[in-house]
């Protein structure tokens, strides 16, 4: 077996078009005065990187470039991404047969320009995250601090805020970061947010929920303005689908993470990882066969 390398492959990829560039990552790139830095203000995808190539490659492009567009940012464009990804990849296999994480990162670009900044990094995979695939996690449930209301509703008493930025994957992720510090501060891994109001199940800090229950059913919370569609869980679906399972969206309550037949978080980096305790309460465990189906299914969706 290959062994991982500790430093990151990045590549620059100009605006507009341009070029991409191999750069070293012991030199500098980002400038003092870039949004990303200065205001959190750009767009980010995270693809899982698995036997030479970059998995769910259209999902996530297509996203990225809804989220963008969701904040007045160029259209990063797909042919230099596609070309910058491929190197990238190319490079990190010919050293590691490990899965790894590939970043794109889109931001505002300088102040003193105006011209976006971009690029993207190839590099190695947390063991923690590679071995929770494996052991399961402890999840504790809490309300992410605050709502997002951007129309008129009838059913919220609060004013709308059209310029919050709903479905977008912005740089602006302090939030769960500091939500994920705490759980674990708490001796739990990760974190599922509920809905203050109704006690909706939303999603994980960083990750999309999936039940599992009898009768070949997965089901995950209905998107809204709370909830980042998940790229990894849509190919789940859509491959599950194909072979036998239905698959829906649908509002999901605590009640019914704790009767599933397993309760999972699934995500690029993590792919499909089981919750085996929320909130202190072990979950059912499914049986070896079934928990391996699930697994295959996600291996198979994201093209293994």
């Amino acid at each position: 077996m290959v062994m991982k390398s500790s430093a990151p492959i990045i590549y620059v990829v100009e605006p507009f078009g341009g070029s991409i560039r191999r750069h070293n990552p012991t030199l500098p790139m980002v400038y003092w005065d870039d949004a990303a830095v200065t205001r959190g203000d750009g767009v980010f995808e995270t693809l899982l990187v698995r036997q030479g190539r970059a998995a769910n490659f259209e999902r996530h492009m297509d996203r990225f470039r809804s989220s963008a567009e969701l904040m007045d940012l160029p259209d990063p464009g797909v042919a230099q991404w596609a070309e910058a990804t491929e190197a990238a990849v190319a490079e990190w296999t010919a050293q590691s047969d490990e899965d790894a994480r590939c970043v794109w990162t889109y931001t505002r670009g300088r102040e003193s320009t105006g011209i976006p900044s971009a690029w993207l990094t190839v590099r190695s995979i947390d063991e923690q995250v590679v071995a929770q695939r494996s052991t399961g996690i402890k999840v504790m449930t809490a309300h992410r601090g605050y709502s997002l209301h951007t129309e008129d509703s009838a059913d919220s008493a609060e004013p709308p805020a059209p310029w919050l930025i709903v479905g977008a994957k912005t740089l602006s992720y302090a939030a769960n970061m500091a939500a994920l510090r705490y759980a674990r501060a708490q001796g739990f891994d990760d974190v599922i947010y509920l809905d203050p109001d109704t006690g909706k199940v939303l999603e994980g800090a960083t990750s999309t929920v999936v039940t599992v229950r009898k009768g070949g059913k997965l089901r995950t919370p209905t998107p809204g303005p709370d909830i980042l569609p998940g790229t990894t869980q849509a190919a789940l679906f859509d491959y599950a689908e194909r072979h036998g399972w239905r698959c829906k969206t649908k509002d999901i309550t605590m009640d019914r993470l704790y009767d599933a037949e397993s309760v999972w978080l699934v995500s690029s980096v993590r792919v499909a990882t089981r919750i085996t305790h929320l909130d202190g309460v072990k979950l059912p465990v499914p049986s070896h066969k079934e928990e391996a189906e699930i697994r295959e299914l996600m291996d198979k969706a994201l093209g293994r």
